[in-house]
């Protein structure tokens, strides 16, 4: 058995497969006998069916199998000792005729065409700039974040008049042409939060109401889109088609969120072990966390960005036809030219990715072991428990859940794409250069939304 290459170009080439009786008589006779033994036909007894009725009815589907298996391993073996960088399979000779008769079998020819990944170089370097956003955290931000705990762990009190964040509990009432409550008509208690409303000019027409006080309103002014306006209303959305804008609200309850106070009480709920005693602590606190998180949203934006240049300026050839034949042979279900044109442009932006994050990890030898993973594992399960306020059990029984939830195939795959994307973010870090950018919040999130 023999395997000959032959360049198309740099980018294509063909692998002929040559393959004599020696390679396959004796694999095949094997098969055929332990057919023989196992099979059970009309006529024989389990055992003892002639070798020679065997060979005559399933000679040539088992050669076609011993063949294909020797191929494959040939073609495997030829590619691995030769340090070709395949993409996808080989995949059989476009307008080829296998050379061989399987009536009279001896040597064998097939033709595989294989696609060559492309010689690429990354454009980053040391020289290479990229803006690092970090989020300044002040007095404002901090402030708003305190009062966003305080409201999380206050409580309700009902009041006698509306404010401008409170929440107007009344019944909506569908009005006729006139203006009169309609009959049969629509006829729902909802809860109005006014903090959350777009319209200030809408709030404006609540701040100052009392119970029992009414007002005429379209509720579409007080939702955020058909499923919330139906869900305020107590109607499904396939209601709403010719609905009317004209309805009577009427005040039944007001409540206000009382904020927690800023004490002992509230730093217990918040902070285990006593590690908050007082509002400046908890404002330092509060700071050191925000940085924290802003740190990862940061890295996060880098590695965005760093991935759309690496994409736009990252020169790449792909052989293409082979490819678009490999995905419709390769294919679980049947699919068209047309659809494969469809998505092609996707797939090969995938694909460029791939080689590119291949390509840097394997130059700069990088790897996600088991040890990251499960260590990775095991951190993330001590957060999920800090985020419920308990402690962390000892490692042994962290180590034997890390290890359980690592068996799952789903999740295995997420911890380990996790572990890939912080290795290249470290990777983007050290390498780039990166210009240390100080911005508000607000222009933090807008840059993010990109």
């Amino acid at each position: 058995m023999n395997v000959f290459r032959e360049n198309n170009d740099a980018l294509n080439a063909v692998l002929t497969v040559k393959i004599n009786p020696d390679d396959y008589q004796n694999k095949v006779k094997a098969a055929l006998e332990k057919y023989r033994k196992t099979a059970k036909i009309p006529g024989f007894r389990p055992g003892n069916v002639p070798f020679s009725f065997v060979q005559k009815q399933y000679g040539k589907s088992v050669l076609a199998e011993e063949l294909n298996k020797i191929c494959s391993e040939a073609l495997y073996n030829f590619i691995s000792e030769n340090k070709l960088e395949v993409l996808g399979n080989p995949i059989p000779k476009a307008d080829y005729t296998v050379v061989g008769d399987f009536e009279n079998p001896s040597d064998f020819e097939f033709a595989f065409e294989i696609g060559l990944s492309p010689f690429f170089d990354l454009p980053i370097s040391s020289r290479t700039n990229f803006d690092y956003p970090v989020v300044k955290i002040d007095k404002a931000l901090v402030d708003k974040q305190v009062e966003d705990l305080r409201r999380r762990y206050g409580k309700l009190i009902s009041v006698s008049v509306v404010g401008e964040k409170d929440m107007v509990i009344g019944k909506f009432e569908e009005l006729n042409e006139s203006g009169v409550i309609k009959e049969n008509g629509i006829s729902h208690s909802s809860t109005i939060s006014l903090e959350f409303l777009d319209d200030k000019k809408i709030c404006q027409l609540f701040i100052g109401k009392e119970v029992n006080d009414c007002l005429e309103i379209d509720p579409s002014k007080v939702s955020k889109g058909d499923k919330d306006k139906a869900s305020l209303l107590g109607i499904s959305e396939s209601e709403l088609v010719g609905l009317t804008d004209r309805f009577k609200f009427t005040v039944t309850e007001i409540k206000k969120m009382e904020m927690a106070d800023l004490d002992t009480e509230l730093f217990n709920k918040l902070f285990a072990n006593g590690e908050v005693s007082s509002e400046e602590e908890l404002r330092n606190r509060v700071s050191s966390d925000l940085e924290k998180m802003f740190a990862g949203d940061s890295e996060r934006i880098l590695t965005r960005d760093v991935y759309n240049y690496l994409l736009e300026e990252t020169n790449m050839n792909f052989p293409k036809d082979f490819l678009r034949r490999w995905i419709k042979l390769s294919s679980e279900k049947p699919v068209t030219d047309e659809e494969i044109d469809t998505e092609f442009e996707a797939y090969l932006k995938s694909l460029k990715w791939q080689l590119i994050q291949t390509r840097i990890f394997k130059d700069n030898n990088i790897q996600v072991s088991q040890e990251d993973a499960l260590n990775h594992t095991k951190g993330l399960l001590i957060g999920n428990y800090a985020q419920y306020g308990m402690p962390a059990p000892d490692d042994a029984e962290l180590v034997e859940t890390a290890k359980r939830l690592l068996t799952n195939k789903e999740q295995a795959n997420t911890i380990y794409d996790q572990l890939a994307e912080k290795k290249l973010t470290d990777y983007f870090k050290s390498t780039v250069n990166l210009k240390t950018k100080e911005v508000s919040y607000d222009d933090f999130v807008a840059i993010a939304s990109k």
